[in-house]
């Protein structure tokens, strides 16, 4: 009970949430030119698109406009020149009715926003900022809500230098707070590590929690696989397409799948396995971001295989690639788990005549159903060579304890009874420790290898 109430406390409400309100909102794409800082596997165009996506996963959110500025240097002060920031802000002040520009950058510091917002007269957000409250809005367990609140400490972090160098600029210089021997920001400071340390800790309560539950599976030897993949590329419905999950409702927007879920499903062999569904990625993530969750994406490393989702319509599925990729190495995930991985290209059903340009990479339709039976005969192998699994057939006698031992200690599929010999043809999915200790329980029994 005492954790519960302190589990409260920390999910209380967040001084950063931007509120259920209605938001009009201005999306404004700086435009690098030319330089080291331009991207050469996108556009701002295509920036500003998935921009706008982000807004329109916000209820009660509207795009009033969409404005591309260019600039030379987006890490400056004001991000654009004077001549640009000053079109900017003429556009922006002249659109009716707005309340919140959504600078379609990483970061900005505390200082910048504020001096935008005296600027524009509106809220201005970042798209760090958007996409913790697209979290925000989305996460359903404690442990989601947990780790939005860890992302957070950097920006209330940053928030409290800003408020007090204000405070210091209004009264000429820091104040103890009431006779403490602690200034304002030491103590405020001091608040934000104790939160943080809270946060972490009970994190890794449900971790611990978490890594039981692994055991647990791993007794019973389900093989698991994570299907990962930039945001909005099917995943969930990739997964209900093969486990034929029912209650599993995907919906066509960003991040709508915030928290590991896992779920059944049988392989060609009749094999039973575990797919768990994983939070998507996006460009541009701030490190912090990323962090935060990794408790969530620790548990890709403890699965068997990664599946690796692509949606191949999008204009930027090869940036979206180099996103997935580059977020797996930074996890330090087993070599042998990347090695392996398995390259999907899902909606092939909206391009005519889809040939895979990648090696080895399966071309689907999870709406569809198309590819999905290539795509399970291929996780099968994997799984079994990942595993040390065999599939093989054993003739055993069934006045013995051989199709007992085989029931206990290994996954049986098929039994066809022979009775003019008292005997029966088992076909099971067995792995190479317990096949070691078959042999030698059981040396007249005989084998057959497929």
């Amino acid at each position: 009970e005492e954790d519960e109430a302190e589990l409260e406390e920390l999910l209380g409400p967040s001084p950063l949430a931007v509120g259920p309100g209605a938001q009009r909102v201005a999306v404004v794409q700086p435009a690098v030119k030319w330089g080291p800082r331009k991207s050469p596997l996108t556009t701002a165009e295509l920036q500003i698109a998935e921009a706008v996506a982000l807004v329109d996963t916000l209820q009660n959110w509207t795009v009033l406009d969409k404005i591309i500025i260019p600039t030379k240097n987006p890490d400056k002060k004001f991000i654009f020149g004077k001549g640009n920031f000053q079109v900017l802000t003429e556009k922006i002040k002249k659109l009716p009715h707005v309340t919140a520009v959504f600078l379609n950058v990483e970061r900005i510091s505390s200082l910048t926003k504020k001096e935008l917002e005296d600027a524009w007269g509106v809220k201005v957000f970042d798209r760090y900022a958007v996409v913790l409250h697209i979290f925000r809005c989305n996460a359903r367990t404690k442990e989601a809500k947990l780790q939005i609140a860890l992302a957070e400490i950097p920006l209330l972090r940053s928030n409290l230098k800003n408020e007090v160098s204000q405070l210091d600029q209004q009264r000429g210089g820091s104040r103890y707070v009431m006779g403490s021997g602690e200034t304002f920001m030491e103590t405020q400071n001091r608040i934000l590590k104790e939160k943080e340390l809270k946060i972490r800790n009970a994190l890794e309560k449900l971790r611990r929690k978490r890594s039981l539950l692994r055991t647990q599976r791993r007794k019973r030897e389900f093989p698991i696989i994570s299907v990962m993949g930039y945001t909005n590329c099917g995943k969930t419905t990739l997964i209900k397409a093969l486990t034929g999950e029912a209650g599993l409702q995907p919906r066509d927007q960003l991040f709508a799948t915030l928290d590991i879920t896992a779920h059944a499903g049988y392989l060609p062999s009749h094999m039973a396995v575990i797919y768990v569904d994983t939070i998507g990625f996006l460009t541009d993530l701030p490190h912090n971001l990323v962090e935060s969750f990794s408790a969530t994406l620790e548990e890709v490393a403890y699965s068997d295989l990664i599946v690796h989702v692509r949606d191949v319509t999008h204009p930027e599925a090869i940036l979206q690639k180099a996103t997935v990729l580059s977020v797996l190495k930074n996890l330090n995930l087993p070599s042998h788990l990347l090695d392996s991985m398995v390259e999907v290209h899902n909606k092939v059903d909206l391009i005519e005549r889809y040939k895979p340009t990648e090696e080895n990479a399966l071309a689907i339709s999870a709406l569809h159903g198309h590819g999905l039976e290539e795509l399970k005969e291929e996780i099968e192998k994997k799984i079994l060579a990942a595993t040390g699994k065999k599939i093989l057939t054993v003739n055993v006698n069934l006045e013995g304890p051989q199709l007992s031992w085989l029931y206990k200690e290994s996954t049986v599929q098929e039994v066809e009874v022979l009775p003019e010999d008292g005997a029966a043809r088992v076909k099971v999915i067995i792995s190479n420790s317990a096949f070691g200790r078959y042999k030698n329980l059981f040396p007249s029994s005989k084998i057959f290898m497929p």
